[in-house]
C-alpha cells in the first residue's frame, strides 16, 4: 500500500477545517494537519500576487488520491497540489514503511497507534 503526503492551501481557516473534516469523514484521508497561516507569493494571470493561505498536509493512499483530488477541486476554485510518496522517504523515520502504510490504509494514525507501532507506552 503506497502512502502519499499531499499538500494544498486554502484561503481561510474555516474552509480548511471544513475540508479537512469532510475528507476524513469520506475516508479519502486518514489524517489532515491544518497548519498555521502563511504568506504565499505567486504568479496569477500574469501578475505577481500575495495572499495569506492555510496549508493542509493530507495523509492518504495512492488508491484514494484521484477521489481526494476531485473532492478538493469541488471545494477550491484554483486548487494546487503537491504530493510526495512514502517511497521518497515521506513517513516517520522511526516507523517501517510497511507499518506506516498499514496505519494510513486503516485510517488510524493516532499518536497512540504510532507509539504502539514503535514499542513505546503512554506515560502515566
Amino acid at each position: 500500500m503506497e502512502t502519499l503526503l499531499v499538500l494544498t492551501n486554502l484561503p481561510d481557516r474555516a474552509g480548511a477545517e471544513r475540508l479537512g473534516q469532510s475528507l476524513v469523514e469520506a475516508r479519502l484521508a486518514a489524517c489532515i494537519n491544518i497548519l498555521a497561516p502563511c504568506r504565499s507569493v505567486y504568479r496569477w494571470q500574469g501578475a505577481v500576487e500575495s495572499a495569506e493561505e492555510h496549508p493542509l498536509l493530507i495523509k492518504t493512499t495512492r488508491d484514494r488520491y484521484a477521489a481526494l483530488e476531485a473532492a478538493i477541486r469541488k471545494t477550491v476554485e484554483s486548487a494546487e497540489f503537491a504530493r510526495a510518496s512514502e517511497k521518497l522517504g515521506v513517513r516517520p523515520a522511526f516507523l517501517p514503511a510497511e507499518e506506516f502504510g498499514e496505519l494510513i490504509a486503516a485510517e488510524d494514525v493516532s499518536l497512540a497507534k504510532l507509539m504502539q507501532a514503535i514499542g513505546l507506552k503512554k506515560q502515566p
